[in-house]
């Protein structure tokens, strides 16, 4: 099948498959997916044009309102969490469209950046993983029990005794003001400065924008590496900020299109939804079964990801 936006040939099933695949793992992360379908599209689709950035975010449109709405209904969706991260990332995502159309429209530059913004997670991800035992922090250990419990749990038909009153945790928001955020989670406190939340998300969004994954995509592993953040409360927040910023930024893209008529700018609409719908059940099933993989796993799954990909495209970059 021919995409003319995209000015690629590929079989119609093979987007929503790997998209699949993909959001399986990465949803699990609190992290969409778009970030890996990116190199993907670029490097074996043959996609380079502009408006892959917009196609991708069109991807996370359709995609994350499955795995958001796994998130709420187990009831660890940290709704002020979320907010901050859309008032900070969604300017951010406008200025990155900006700064990807007028000064990165290059894909050998592209890729080069893209390299940097996801070695610097990897990287970071890692030292947090390989940190001693004597410095992990308490979210770890909350981590940990909280699989305890999950690798206990039954459901009624299976254990008798189990009370319907007796559910798996969930998030309860104590304070939300200009000044702090704090949450209590399996019985332990968490408290977060609201301005150092929006200003990570300000910057996220940028390179977010700038990358067409949305703001909040790679924001999860922030979260949890600068912020202790556990990554069973994070994922929720992470993907719904990721498809609010993304709504504008499809937007933001379309709109533009008109001055660029000499580029492709405005996203490839039956790619974008062909991906977004083998995105929605990965997205949802990831969700399903985040409790079920440790978060140690989860981490270790998204770095060697991020750390593999960032290599290929610097690889790409020296040898292009």
């Amino acid at each position: 099948m021919l995409f003319q936006t995209a000015g690629i040939e590929v079989v119609p099933w093979i987007p929503p498959l790997v998209a699949f695949a993909i959001s399986f793992l990465t949803s699990m992360g609190g992290v969409s997916g778009a970030f890996l379908l990116l190199p993907f599209q670029m490097s074996f689709l043959g996609y380079t044009n502009p408006s892959v950035s917009a196609t991708n975010q069109l991807f996370n449109i359709v995609a994350i309102p499955s795995g958001v709405y796994r998130y709420c209904k187990e009831g660890r969706m940290v709704w002020p969490l979320t907010w901050v991260v859309v008032a900070g990332t969604l300017p951010g995502v406008l200025i990155g469209a900006i700064v990807r159309v007028e000064y990165l429209p290059d894909p050998k530059t592209f890729k080069l950046f893209a390299a940097g913004v996801l070695l610097y997670i990897g990287v970071k991800m890692i030292r947090d993983l390989l940190r001693k035992n004597a410095g992990v922090t308490d979210k770890n250990n909350i981590e940990n029990r909280f699989q305890e419990m999950v690798r206990n749990y039954r459901t009624k038909a299976d254990n008798p005794k189990r009370s319907e009153n007796d559910p798996l945790p969930v998030v309860k928001v104590t304070h939300f003001n200009l000044k702090r955020l704090g949450y209590t989670f399996y019985g332990e406190q968490f408290d977060v400065p609201f301005w150092g939340i929006f200003a990570l998300s300000l910057i996220v969004g940028i390179v977010g924008g700038i990358y067409g994954i949305g703001g909040g995509s790679i924001i999860a592993p922030f979260f949890v590496t600068f912020f202790g953040l556990p990554v069973y409360t994070v994922a929720g927040a992470a993907l719904m900020g990721t498809f609010v910023t993304s709504v504008a930024g499809v937007a933001f893209y379309q709109a533009i299109a008109p001055f660029y008529p000499n580029m492709s700018v405005a996203p490839d609409w039956l790619l974008g939804v062909l991906f977004g719908l083998g995105g929605m059940a990965g997205m949802y099933l990831g969700a399903r079964c985040q409790k079920f993989v440790p978060a140690k796993a989860i981490k270790w799954m998204l770095a060697s990801i991020i750390i593999f990909t960032s290599i290929k495209y610097v690889t790409a970059f020296f040898g292009y």
